[in-house]
């Protein structure tokens, strides 16, 4: 008995620290969440169809790891369609192991949402904002960081 309730809990922490939650939310509540934020993020706007995105997303990973002392979060905000939301976004995220807060953005329309984050964005995916509100540092980039550029931005974004 006491090996059941062991097994249980463990299986319910393993789901609390592994499981991949992705939030749905409204282009105002992504902007709360980035104006709030007191530590450095990169956010990624990507979608599970696009292969920029995904082959991007592990050197984010890498370069946000690089500076976890200095508190930067990767969030990635899936832009996929509503028929892939929750379901296939998830599996996605689970599939890839990808590590970082995940958003999926229920809006349909880019011409409101996308000059919502940067006024020169048109929609192109990847998308990826950097931003410190501690510094003032923010930039934006509407394609793909290659490998070699992950790094040297987030080192920006952190001011080393």
């Amino acid at each position: 008995m006491k090996a059941y309730f062991l097994t249980s809990y463990l299986l319910l922490l393993s789901s609390v620290f592994y499981g991949q939650e992705v939030k749905k939310v409204k282009i105002a509540e992504l902007q709360e969440y980035i104006q709030k934020s007191d530590h450095p993020l990169l956010v990624s706007f990507w979608a599970t169809w696009c292969a920029p995105c995904v082959e991007e997303i592990p050197w984010l990973q890498e370069a946000v790891q690089k500076y976890r002392d200095e508190k930067v979060e990767l969030i990635l905000v899936s832009l996929d369609f509503a028929t892939s939301y929750p379901k296939k976004v998830t599996d996605f995220v689970k599939q890839k192991n990808f590590k970082a807060t995940f958003f999926w953005l229920n809006e349909t329309n880019a011409d409101d949402f996308c000059p919502k984050i940067d006024p020169r964005w048109e929609g192109s995916i990847p998308a990826t904002l950097l931003i410190n509100h501690k510094t003032g540092y923010r930039r934006f980039f509407d394609r793909q960081l290659t490998d070699r550029q992950a790094e040297p931005e987030v080192k920006k974004l952190v001011g080393k």
